[in-house]
């Protein structure tokens, strides 16, 4: 364990939870983010650091060089965004901006890369370039696409980009990682069934049922994954809403019914067959039905793939901080998605999980509305950028 980086890192901890603590008053959904990228912005001015705004519309990318010699360039990502729900945590920082709150640890996100960049500012012993990269709109909203689009890795061209995310089921101060899949491919899906509608009580016979149709449906869905997908392979497939009908009229049947979920995977070749099994399933019982189906699939994000190189790499600068023993290496795939597996497309590089167990925390998981991110586990991440800056640009 690097008992001395911590310890450093420990007495900035009330300055950045102040900062964590101020972000997580004031949330902001995805690319809405202006307050917390001008925040971001001003705090890298302040620092020493080459800093360029507006990059995908709110992202932020600090430039740090090292005084020691070197080419190298990596880049250190965090999301800044929060979500669309009613915070219950009952906090004196709680949210003031009310139905927003950050219940994913974005806030932690954010003041963790802060922290790595105010230490590495006063601490320049390294050789090459570190690019902090602050992105709007990770929660489905686009903002790693948005940033890419807009010429992320041209204009700020690294060898290698890392992410790091908390994890509350992981205890403080430990890390997970894997080399290969780690995150899934977060798909959503709707399905509009329309038929004739009519009475049910009088004329059901003279009708097109869709109610009876989407039962059917939603029992047909459980057999794309238990007999479609080799069992080797891991998917998932959820129904997550399911809109017809009035219970102000529950005597009438009616024309349309929507049912709409989530999709998961890894691999290509099983969300294909998702997609397709999905479509056939739907058009198949539609027409037994005498009813019309409208089949929606949408590719919202990409499987999460860690290179395998620079996984040894993150899980090397993990252990050097944490100690032995504080390191899962072969953690198990996370079915859900992360918004940073476009930049590995992109790019080689890895994606870890810090450990923020309970402690100061709460113990809810992630995007709950009474989450929260623990302030202890500041240093542990913080720590974890410098000393994978220590692996990959040689530390002095």
């Amino acid at each position: 364990m690097n008992h001395t980086l911590l310890a450093a890192l420990r007495a900035m901890q009330p300055e950045l939870a102040a900062i964590r603590q101020d972000i997580h008053a004031h949330p902001e959904i995805g690319m809405e983010e202006a307050r917390t990228s001008a925040l971001v912005a001003a705090r890298l001015k302040e620092w020493g650091l080459e800093v360029t705004e507006g990059v995908g519309r709110y992202g932020v990318v600090g430039t740090l060089k090292g005084r020691q010699p070197g080419q190298r360039a990596i880049g250190l990502r965090a999301d800044m965004d929060a979500l669309l729900i009613n915070e219950a945590t009952g906090l004196p920082y709680a949210s003031t901006n009310p139905g927003t709150m950050h219940a994913c640890g974005h806030d932690g996100h954010t003041t963790m890369l802060l922290g790595a960049a105010k230490y590495l500012s006063q601490h320049r012993d390294f050789g090459g370039t570190v690019q902090f990269i602050f992105q709007p709109a990770e929660e489905g909203r686009g903002g790693a696409l948005a940033m890419l689009a807009d010429g992320l890795f041209e204009r700020f061209p690294v060898d290698a980009v890392y992410g790091l995310h908390n994890e509350p089921g992981i205890p403080l101060g430990q890390f997970a990682i894997r080399p290969g899949p780690f995150m899934a491919a977060p798909d959503r899906w709707l399905v509009t069934f329309k038929g004739t509608g009519g009475h049910g009580g009088a004329t059901p016979h003279l009708s097109t049922d869709v109610t009876v149709l989407q039962a059917q449906f939603i029992l047909a869905l459980q057999t794309i994954v238990s007999r479609n997908i080799a069992a080797v392979d891991s998917a998932v497939i959820s129904v997550g809403a399911i809109a017809g009908g009035a219970f102000g009229s529950t005597n009438v049947m009616p024309a349309e019914i929507r049912v709409g979920g989530t999709a998961r995977s890894y691999l290509p070749a099983v969300r294909d067959t998702m997609e397709r099994r999905m479509r056939e399933l739907a058009q198949g019982l539609a027409a037994t039905f005498g009813c019309r189906a409208e089949v929606e699939y949408s590719r919202k994000g990409t499987p999460l793939v860690n290179h395998a190189e620079q996984t040894a790499i993150a899980a090397r600068a993990a252990e050097a901080l944490a100690g032995a023993g504080k390191l899962d290496d072969n953690a198990q795939p996370v079915t859900g998605g992360e918004d940073f597996a476009f930049m590995l497309e992109k790019k080689a590089g890895a994606f870890m999980f810090l450990g923020q167990g309970a402690g100061g925390a709460t113990s809810e998981g992630l995007h709950t509305p009474t989450y929260n991110f623990n302030d202890d586990a500041i240093p542990y991440g913080v720590g974890y950028w410098v000393s994978l800056v220590q692996e990959e640009l040689k530390l002095a």
